[in-house]
């Protein structure tokens, strides 16, 4: 069965499924033993600042994040600002997603202090912070920090390696991150935005491997923006794994256009003429770039 996963309230990521809940533990994991069709993380509370019910803050209360086509090898972890769908072969996520709203851009819990570790709820082999040690490629988050600052937990989740991909300096410091700069303004001006993102492998390449796990580095990221205000909007980005200067209307495709490159269903459960209408559609100006 292919995992779905769907986002609510304020501060709950949640994966929903038809047939059982089964939680991904600290213990090690045996593969074998993982049921992905279901797996139920709740935010911190069942209802949003305004006291309406998590199912009520949607109004067309709906999952609305991403299907990968292939769920073999795949592990969905759930965490208190995002949700990962960890791939055991490349040892990196197939794409992380969350919700962002206004009131998560800013916050008193800073990334001073903490490390990257590993995420001991994958199997081994996986990502060790040795591995990108003089590997000449940066620890690049999906999730960013500057997401988490609401939450300290959250905070210290974001730097989990099951959240994190080999990426160019001049790539994560530059036009990646003026992306989720922008992203932040943009959850502010719409009050909620719902993004996915993560790494390209294309398939005729030979990939470049890192550290003593061999961690596979992308040929380049994805990164897919909702919008549910007033009229539904959304709109997609593809970032090789360059330094680059550009500018951000340069990496725009539609959602439609990243599905093709990825493999993976963004926002399954709108209803259809939403959904098709959204993909299709890139406009730069709707977004103000």
């Amino acid at each position: 069965m292919k995992s779905k996963v769907v986002v609510y309230g304020f501060a709950a990521l949640c994966i929903l499924a038809a047939v059982a809940v089964q939680k991904i533990s600290a213990d090690k994991v045996d593969v074998a033993d993982v049921d992905n069709s279901a797996v139920v993380t709740k935010g911190e509370s069942a209802e949003d600042m305004d006291g309406k019910s998590n199912a009520q803050s949607n109004a067309y209360n709906i999952e609305i994040l991403a299907q990968s086509a292939d769920t073999d090898g795949e592990i969905l972890l759930t965490r208190v600002g995002y949700v990962t769908s960890y791939n055991i072969a490349n040892k990196q996520p197939n794409w992380v997603g969350w919700r962002l709203t206004g009131d998560h851009v800013t916050g008193p819990y800073l990334r001073k202090g903490i490390k990257f570790h590993e995420d001991e709820d994958v199997p081994e082999p996986r990502a060790t912070d040795a591995d990108y040690r003089s590997s000449g490629y940066d620890r690049g988050h999906m999730c960013p920090s500057g997401d988490n600052k609401w939450s300290q937990e959250a905070q210290e989740q974001s730097f989990l390696f099951t959240n994190i991909c080999p990426q160019i300096h001049g790539l994560n410091a530059g036009d990646w991150n003026e992306m989720e700069q922008q992203c932040r303004k943009w959850a502010e001006k719409e009050g909620e935005i719902y993004i996915v993102c993560g790494p390209i492998f294309y398939g005729s390449a030979t990939h470049k491997k890192i550290g003593k796990n061999k961690i596979p580095v992308p040929e380049a990221f994805f990164k897919v923006v909702l919008s549910m205000k007033d009229t539904p909007k959304a709109i997609g980005f593809i970032y090789k794994n360059h330094s680059g200067n550009r500018p951000k209307g340069d990496y725009v495709n539609t959602v439609d256009q990243v599905e093709r490159i990825t493999g993976i269903d963004f926002f399954p459960s709108l209803p259809d003429d939403v959904e098709n209408k959204v993909e299709a559609e890139a406009n730069i100006e709707d977004w103000g770039i």
